[in-house]
């Protein structure tokens, strides 16, 4: 038996909302409580509990609700926590999952600590895999509940006190723990183990975890996207990133509604220009859903799209490290994990010279492998034109096309079936996917002036 833990808090911190309004409406679904029947205001503290954590007000009223609950049928109650489990497990933050096998990997006990009633989420716990359970309980007699607490309330110091008792009983050392959680009231617990996290933390924690110097981490997007409250830089930029934010180019977008709506999606585009992430950033505002962009570095290092890449939730990819490299992929694939939408280049780079010319698109085969780990939906973007707006000779958009601006076209295709078990074919696959999407002239051998050539090669 493993002699480490990791007490993980539940709303906020496993869950990426609160779990109130999802309990309560399992209650009532069971006939615990009659239809209609609520606390004045509790929508309201529901949703700041959602976007700022924890108050005083919204937890003297989950307090509260153990006399709230005297008579009920410990029974019945128990039936609506069966009940809300597929939608508790809708509510885990995407990262959480993996965050949380890693812990297991490294050989600790996974313990669900929690305020919310034991007979409400035992059941999620157990569905979810947890090793353990510690919640507050309601005292029965005769199956129904006194309206008394059992143990104490869970919460604050009275959850350290919990997790003591836990620990000793089990004959774990604290000190060799972990504890996450995302609220200014668990700082007793998590300043009780040795490895404290800070998990999408409310302003308060993230003042102490920061003066502390614990960990702050975020599990419902990846490593390094900012948010305010629980808002990133994509969803403000979105109203931004338009056609209109670009009047040197005009834009002709179709087939994004073959974009699947959840679970994890590979875009995988061709690569004509630094414009591409303009073009794939229109996509992305259509779909409504946060993208990860993984490309070259130096697309991150280009001004105004470069920020726009980073903000996006770009993996920026180091060729010239297979280290940097490695990294890149993982990110990516643990970002496919949590069902989020990938944006990959095949091609790697933009082709030079004669290369950009061939109308045969070639392709790396780290998409096709990422589809096979992760089983990921792959979709096909076609990309033509961008290098008129912004050729690869330059260091920056032709921001004089406005007078007369060339036309760039974005076509999002069908999913691509794939074998995901032969990597090369698979890629062929993906590119000759991404291939018919493109207009007939880019199939058709065309021989290069030597303008056309200098425009393809990087600016000296």
């Amino acid at each position: 038996m493993a002699t480490s833990a990791v007490f993980i808090d539940l709303d906020r911190t496993l869950l990426s909302h609160a779990s109130g309004l999802v309990l309560n409406r399992a209650l009532v679904e069971e006939g615990v409580l009659p239809a209609g029947r609520s606390v004045p205001g509790d929508r309201l503290l529901f949703a700041v509990n959602d976007r700022l954590g924890e108050n005083l007000l919204s937890m003297g009223l989950v307090r509260a609700a153990v006399r709230v609950a005297r008579g009920w049928q410990q029974e019945q109650v128990q039936a609506a926590g069966r009940r809300a489990v597929a939608a508790l497990t809708e509510l885990v933050a995407p990262f959480a999952p993996q965050r949380l096998a890693a812990f297991r990997a490294e050989g600790h006990r996974l313990v669900l600590t929690t305020t919310t009633p034991s007979d409400m989420i035992g059941s999620f716990a157990e569905a979810f895999g947890f090793d353990d359970l510690i919640a507050t309980t309601y005292e029965t007699e005769d199956g129904r509940y006194t309206g008394r607490l059992y143990g104490g309330f869970v919460w604050g110091t009275g959850k350290l006190r919990a997790v003591r008792e836990w620990a000793a009983a089990q004959g774990v050392d604290l000190g060799s723990c972990h504890a996450c959680s995302d609220s200014i009231f668990d700082v007793p617990l998590l300043a009780s183990v040795g490895q404290p996290h800070a998990v999408n933390p409310d302003p308060s924690l993230t003042a102490v975890a920061v003066a502390r110097r614990w960990p702050v981490e975020h599990w419902d997007r990846p490593p390094g996207v900012p948010s305010l409250v629980g808002f990133e830089p994509y969803h403000v930029l979105r109203p931004f990133v338009r056609k209109l934010s670009f009047p040197y180019a005009r834009f002709d977008v179709a087939g994004v509604e073959n974009v699947p709506e959840r679970g994890p999606v590979l875009l995988a585009s061709n690569h004509r220009s630094y414009f591409d992430v303009a073009a794939l950033a229109l996509v992305a505002r259509e779909i409504g859903r946060p993208v990860r962009f993984l490309g070259k570095k130096e697309i991150f290092d280009a001004p105004v799209v470069g920020m726009i890449a980073r903000a996006l939730g770009g993996i920026a990819v180091d060729r010239g490290s297979s280290v940097g490299s490695g990294a890149s992929l993982r990110a990516a694939e643990s970002a496919l994990k949590a069902g989020e939408v990938v944006v990959v280049l095949p091609q790697g780079t933009i082709p030079r010279g004669y290369d950009f010319f061939d109308p045969v698109l070639h392709g790396k085969t780290g998409a096709a492998r990422l589809a096979a780990s992760t089983g990921a939906t792959v979709v096909p973007v076609g990309l033509w034109g961008t290098e008129r707006v912004w050729p690869r000779s330059c260091r920056l958009p032709d921001m004089t096309l406005i007078r007369n601006p060339p036309t760039v076209t974005v076509r999002v295709g069908k999913p691509v079936g794939l074998s995901l078990v032969d990597a090369k074919a698979d890629t062929e696959t993906i590119m000759g996917a991404v291939s018919a999407l493109l207009p007939p002239e880019s199939r058709e051998r065309h021989e290069p002036t030597p303008e056309e050539l200098a425009r393809t090669k990087p600016p000296r």
